[in-house]
């Protein structure tokens, strides 16, 4: 009787165990989980923190790996291409979980259910470009996976403030509001505007210095998104080795679209391409200013060549 007892106390003060994510694939390195208090608080009080199980064995899970950025950088291309692989399944949309203080209150919960129906053996990925830029994004995936891999994507700092304007300008033209040519946003008083927050997007070493605080340099791997344009196929085995995935995609898995001007996916027969608004022309920029804008990110992005202890062929 006195045995009962001393089980029923200690089944009463148990503490409650939040469920991790499912074991990873087997080529996926399986890692515990470190989960923020207050979000372990907010999912206890929604549905208990749990996987959302299908009758055909697949679940939503937390992501095994994100693609953090950057902004213009070729996120959908890497995300597109990387679903490719038989062994990944990938949120369709951004979910701007850590980024976004409205959606981070929502807790882990929340961000279980935005994520596609996966089964055991897949790794789960999701795609924001906003987090590489983000001050607090850093520690909050830290504190829900030490052991998280992350997919970073860099292009010339110069030709990713053009595309991120083109972005912005095109965003603006199709609700039929004016926008500001791009000198105006690159010239202020004469000089180039440093605090175009378009400029400050491509200033790499001052963001990776921030990711390189909680995450080692080996659980970051970096795209070549220039290249992954002119020949994906190469940047892409590296992503497959990184995670640690069969090699599945091959050369045969891309071809050339003339009319498109870029390289466009085929899989199992079925061909496509990205989104008509991917691809865009540039804005003709005077070259004085573009010699400006080159000559402005040297040393930047000489810090971040020494940071990551990698070159890159840009201006």
């Amino acid at each position: 009787m006195a045995a009962f007892l001393l089980g029923a106390v200690l089944l009463i003060v148990q503490p409650h165990i939040v469920p991790s994510r499912p074991a990873v694939n087997s080529k996926a390195e399986t890692s515990s989980q470190s989960v923020p208090r207050e979000l372990l608080k907010k999912t206890s009080q929604k549905n208990d923190f749990k996987e959302s199980i299908h009758s055909n064995g697949s679940c939503q899970q937390l992501p095994q790996t994100i693609i953090i950025g950057v902004r213009k950088g070729g996120t959908r291309a890497l995300l597109e291409m990387l679903s490719l692989h038989p062994d990944i399944a990938a949120a369709e949309s951004e979910v701007h979980f850590f980024d976004w203080e409205d959606h981070y209150r929502n807790g882990l919960q929340w961000y279980i259910n935005q994520m596609p129906f996966s089964y055991p053996h897949q790794i789960t990925v999701e795609k924001t470009p906003a987090y590489f830029t983000s001050p607090k994004v850093p520690e909050r995936v830290y504190n829900m996976n030490q052991s998280m891999r992350l997919l970073l994507i860099l292009r010339d700092p110069s030709e990713r403030v053009l595309s991120d304007y083109t972005q912005v300008f095109y965003n603006h033209m199709q609700k039929h509001k004016p926008y500001p040519s791009i000198e105006q946003f690159l010239i202020k008083d004469g000089e180039l505007n440093v605090d175009y927050k378009a400029i400050n997007r491509s200033l790499y070493y001052i963001h990776m210095q921030n990711w390189l605080k909680y995450f080692p340099l080996d659980r970051i791997h970096i795209v070549d998104g220039d290249k992954l344009i002119k020949d994906p196929f190469p940047e892409i085995e590296k992503v497959e080795r990184f995670l640690k995935l069969s090699p599945q995609i091959n050369a045969s898995n891309f071809y050339f679209n003339k009319t498109k001007g870029f390289y466009c996916l085929r899989d199992s027969g079925r061909e496509r391409c990205l989104h008509e608004s991917k691809g865009r022309a540039h804005p003709q920029v005077d070259t004085h200013l573009l010699e400006k804008l080159h000559a402005y990110f040297h040393e930047p992005n000489k810090k971040f060549f020494e940071l990551v202890g990698r070159t890159f062929d840009w201006h």
